[in-house]
Order: C-alpha cells, then sequence, then structure tokens
C-alpha cells in the first residue's frame, strides 16, 4: 500500500474552495460549475478532492460522525517549488486567492526556504523549497 491515490479535503462552503483552489490557484478539474457536490483536481501522481465536510463526517460513520473543531488538524499538505522564487510566487498568489498568510517564505533550519499559508477552510499548505531536492520526470519530488 505504498501510494496515495486522492487527498479528500472536507469544506464548509463548495463554492468559495472550488473558486480558491481552481480560479485562485489555477488546479485543473473539468468541473465548470460553481457549486457541484463534489471536485477532484488532476495533480501529478495524486488526485484533490474537496468534498462537504458534513458530508464527509457522514461518510465515516453515519451514526456517530466525527467531531470536527478548530484549530491544527495535525497533518499539513505541501507544494515543492523548484526555486525560491517560486516559493514566493506561488504563497503571493495564494494571498490574492484568499489564503491567510501564516508564515512569510524565509530561510528555515533545515536549510531551504519556505512559507505557509491556509486555506479558506483553515487547511494548513507549506511551499517550500530546497536547493538539494530533485524531481523526476512526471515532476515529483525524489526524497532519497
Amino acid at each position: 500500500m505504498n501510494q496515495i491515490n486522492l487527498i479528500c479535503l472536507g469544506v464548509n462552503d463548495m463554492q468559495a474552495s472550488l473558486a480558491f483552489y481552481r480560479d485562485g490557484l489555477d488546479f485543473e478539474t473539468s468541473v465548470k460549475e460553481n457549486s457541484p457536490n463534489i471536485v477532484f483536481f488532476n495533480n501529478r501522481g495524486t488526485k484533490l478532492e474537496l468534498f462537504p465536510l458534513d458530508a464527509l463526517r457522514k461518510d465515516i460513520n453515519a451514526d456517530n460522525p466525527p467531531e470536527t473543531g478548530t484549530g491544527f488538524p495535525g497533518f499539513t499538505l505541501a507544494y515543492n517549488a523548484k526555486t525560491a522564487q517560486e516559493v514566493d510566487y506561488v504563497i503571493e498568489k495564494a494571498a490574492r486567492a484568499g489564503a491567510t498568510i501564516v508564515k512569510q517564505p524565509q530561510r528555515v533550519d533545515w536549510g531551504g526556504y519556505s512559507g505557509y499559508f491556509t486555506d479558506p477552510n483553515g487547511y494548513y499548505w507549506e511551499v517550500a523549497f530546497s536547493e538539494h531536492w530533485k524531481f523526476d520526470e512526471n515532476n515529483m519530488l525524489i526524497i532519497e
């Protein structure tokens, strides 16, 4: 089971979330409408899915849905850039799309350059670069 095919984000406002990812960050999808029941974005290696949070909770357990709260969910999503300038560009693009910048891009203790933002539902994204990273022919990060 050494693969992740789909990452599903439970969202409170499908229209705002779709606008953020599709229109603001240019994630690719075949969805043209503004308020669909579900959205799949075509990424390299995985798909990102938006699904209504209440429906996701009920899909997990209809009789006793997991509680949701505010605060850090215990995981982050990441975009790995090929240059420090690309990190700055993606963070600026996210801000224009309505993201909250929680950490401006900066040199970090592991030797790279990174910043963080949250999407309209509070999911944390890291945008990072390291001059030591390599990418394969499918633009996937190689970690050795």
